[in-house]
């Protein structure tokens, strides 16, 4: 099989099986971790805002060609539209970006009063983790030539990483044969 028919397939598929899980997933709790890493994008950098709770389970993430206050923003907006609880913690490394957008939206309602911004960046341990995973997935795809077709992509490899650790509901961490029948099952597929 070519390689092009799979990205093809990826590109149609992966935001399909992004959201289609979403309805399964099993609700984060109540304490996140927010980072970004980097990813090459058409030759330039882009940021991989991600966020996941304090057991590893994916909230949200985000491509973004830049790092700063807005993009921030825009992150933790989604992540909190998303249908996870209201964080009562979100523990920041030492970007300056983070608290502001915290407490901007703190401000706005849109993130709880009580809600605490933590810098510490050995409790970020979780997420920094949690980054190996996707971007060694990224680097085996030998980059990105759009800031679109990478999006789509890392919804692929976000989704798949979420099955695999277990996040869904009904189907157990490192049950093979589970998370084809639930994949079979999204897509309506007799196996």
């Amino acid at each position: 099989m070519d390689h092009v028919t799979i990205w093809r397939w990826v590109q149609r598929y992966a935001p399909v099986l992004n959201q289609r899980i979403r309805r399964e997933m099993r609700r984060p709790n109540r304490s996140w971790r927010v980072d970004e890493t980097y990813v090459k994008v058409a030759g330039s950098w882009a940021y991989l805002y991600r966020a996941v709770d304090s057991a590893g389970e994916t909230i949200e993430f985000m491509l973004s060609p830049k790092r700063d206050l807005i993009a921030a923003k825009l992150f933790l907006r989604l992540a909190l539209s998303g249908g996870a609880p209201r964080p009562r913690v979100i523990t920041v490394d030492g970007h300056p970006a983070y608290p502001r957008a915290i407490a901007e939206l703190k401000a706005s309602g849109v993130l709880g009063r009580h809600c605490r911004c933590r810098t510490a960046p050995y409790l970020n341990n979780v997420i920094e983790q949690d980054h190996r995973f996707i971007k060694k997935r990224i680097t085996a795809s030998l980059g990105f030539r759009s800031a679109e077709g990478a999006s789509r992509t890392i919804e692929g490899y976000e989704a798949m990483h979420a099955i695999r650790k277990g996040q869904i509901r009904w189907v157990p961490k490192g049950d093979a044969i589970a998370q084809r029948q639930f994949i079979h099952g999204i897509f309506g597929i007799a196996a």
